[in-house]
């Protein structure tokens, strides 16, 4: 049986949430399922082995709004066994002190909540000082900054997508 991907997405603008649909066409099919996590709960997440997280950053280095709303949730997910990937959207130039740090946020807590993290992203290529998101030199996650980069942005995400199909299994 083909492994089903659900995609958990906040979006303020629709930065994200455009980004999100790309990824879902980027996969091909209907291998990937959206979910707008202003409707969706964390109980979504039990009925998939492979998640996508996308979270823009907000204001300074915080989550987005709906995120925010079921982080303390978080801790009671059981994410062992499950691979999970992180997108963000963010803007390098105005906040480059906390450019993607929401995907950070995410990531550490679900790490600690036992999920597998996949598909970190080269740091190259972007300009800012500091990001919760970064790893051992490299972005948890793809970075997308749609307001100083948006023409890089679709060839972001195929490449994510196709190193994403490797490390799903797929």
């Amino acid at each position: 049986m083909a492994k089903k991907i659900g995609l958990f997405y906040g979006t303020q603008t629709g930065k994200t949430e455009s980004a999100a649909e790309m990824i879902r066409d980027a996969f091909g099919g209907d291998v990937v399922t959206l979910h707008d996590m202003a409707q969706a709960e964390v109980a979504d997440f039990d009925e998939y082995e492979c998640l996508i997280i996308g979270c823009p950053t907000w204001n300074i280095g915080e989550l987005q709004s709906d995120w925010e709303g079921v982080y303390p949730d978080l801790d009671d997910v059981d994410f062992n066994g499950k691979m999970v990937a992180y997108f963000g959207t963010g803007d390098q130039i105005g906040y480059s002190d906390n450019f993607q740090d929401a995907i950070g946020i995410l990531e550490d807590k679900i790490a600690q909540q036992g999920g597998k993290t996949v598909g970190y992203w080269p740091n190259e290529g972007y300009d800012f000082s500091d990001s919760k998101a970064l790893r051992n030199g490299k972005f948890c996650g793809l970075a997308l900054d749609d307001d100083n980069q948006s023409d890089l942005t679709d060839e972001r995400i195929q490449a994510w997508v196709t190193q994403l199909k490797t490390e799903f299994g797929l």
